[in-house]
This record gives C-alpha cells, structure tokens and sequence, in this order.
C-alpha cells in the first residue's frame, strides 16, 4: 500500500479566497478540486477556466474529481490544462476504458469513481488500467454529509481485488472523512482521503491535515 495521501476538498473552502485556502493546507498531498455541472449530479460548482487558473497557482498538484456528463469529451481536456489527476464517474462514461487511455495520453493520473450504489464486480475488468478507484461514502453532489460506514466493504472488495502492492491502483474515499471516520477507512483499505468541511471549517487547516494523515497511519499499523 503506498504512503497515507490527503486530499483536502476545495468545495468547503472559501471560493473568494481559493489561493490562500490551498496555500493554508500545502503540508496536503493534493488539492480535491470538485467539478459539477447540475446535470450529473443536483449542483453546480467549477469548470475548466477556474481549474487552468488553479493549476497555475495551487502548490499541490489538483485531484480533479468530475461529476459531470460526458466526461468522454471533457475528463481529458482537465488533464491538459493542468490537473494532475482526473477521476471521472463510470456512471456517466460512454466507454470509461477509452476514458481512462484518453486521460493517460493527456498526461494525467486517470481515476475512476463509483457512486454509493454502484457495484464494482460490474467493472473489475478496468481495474488495471486505473491508476485509483474512487469510493465515494456519500451520493455525489454537496459538501457537508454524513458518512456512509456501509461503504467500508465495499473499500476491503476493492482492496481485495486491486492488491496491496507498491504498484496498486490507489483507493480514495470521499464524502464525510474526518477525524472521526478516517481510521475505519483506512483499515478498510483506502489510502487516498478526501476531506473538505473536515479541513476547511476548522481554524487550523494545516493541522487537521496532519492530524488525518496521522490517524490514517496509525490505523493501519493497528487494525
């Protein structure tokens, strides 16, 4: 399993500050930048122009995570004006394994999401083309919900099949991680964590990013 990565979601930063509030967590592994466009998912965020102007700035390379339609078309234009991780969600792909070559050839890490109801024995086959696996523990779409603990064997399936090898497609967990769920997660198996309010509603974020990649290791040195 590779090194405990956190991944603080800009969704529940401040957006009139964006460069300061990634600067605040630049002791993160990457910046989680939320991409919607009220069609895939009931909301509607960032696109393109806002992330090209985050990657010229941001300190920590951009995890965009895109909850959007045909990300066949868009998921490699994010690659190309930046991002350095391009996760699209298998629900929505009109042929996710091109979607997976199309990102990779446009030079970014290429992830794939599945929504909380969404079967992974369904698409195990596209499984090795992936760089990481993104389990979502909430419905896609808003900040701020509660965790979905019945997501957890769904994360050990994946773990099961992907291996725990220092090449192992990476398994990222999103939705309600925080001080107090990010343990079971990684005993699970997840070693890419997406925290938002978790981060940014604290007056500390920088510590809280700490604190998480902390309890992440811990829990999987005793699980």
């Amino acid at each position: 399993m590779v090194a405990m990565q956190i991944s603080p979601s800009i969704l529940s930063a401040d957006f009139a500050n964006l460069q300061a509030q990634i600067e605040a967590v630049s002791n993160a592994d990457w910046v989680h930048v939320d991409v919607m466009d009220n069609h895939f998912v009931p909301n509607l965020t960032i696109g393109v122009p806002v992330v090209e102007s985050l990657a010229k700035i941001s300190p920590l390379p951009l995890d965009c995570h895109l909850m959007i339609d045909n990300p066949d078309l868009w998921a490699p234009k994010y690659a190309e004006i930046g991002a350095n991780s391009v996760t699209f969600h298998v629900e929505a792909a009109a042929n996710p394994a091109m979607c997976i070559k199309d990102i990779k050839a446009a030079g970014a890490r290429a992830g794939m999401a599945l929504k909380p109801n969404t079967d992974i024995e369904d698409y195990i086959d596209l499984l090795p083309q992936l760089d990481m696996l993104l389990v979502m523990t909430v419905e896609p779409g808003f900040g701020g919900q509660a965790f979905m603990a019945d997501m957890m064997p769904k994360v050990r399936r994946v773990r099961e099949l992907v291996g725990d090898g220092p090449n192992a497609v990476w398994i990222q967990v999103d939705g309600g991680v925080s001080a107090d769920t990010i343990e079971q997660c990684a005993q699970a198996g997840a070693d890419v964590f997406v925290a938002g309010s978790a981060v940014f509603a604290v007056s500390e974020p920088a510590a809280m990013v700490d604190q998480l990649r902390s309890l992440a290791v811990t829990a999987c040195a005793h699980p």
